[in-house]
């Protein structure tokens, strides 16, 4: 009986990690998504604060 319910319980506690590994990495990619978008959005605005393109190529 013991071994039984501490087999149950380290499975159960298996689980429980590798949902919580993969519960960070969603939250990571989220996390990710938005510094990028901010990013983004930080470098339009300057873009129009200054009257700059996004896209400018300067030659010599």
């Amino acid at each position: 009986m013991d071994v039984s319910s501490s087999t149950a319980a380290n499975v159960n506690s298996s689980t429980q990690v590798e949902v919580l590994k993969k519960a960070i990495d969603v939250q990571e990619k989220s996390v990710l998504k938005v510094l990028e978008s901010a990013n983004e959005q930080s470098k339009q605005v300057t873009a129009q604060k200054t009257g700059m393109g996004n896209n400018l190529n300067f030659t010599a």
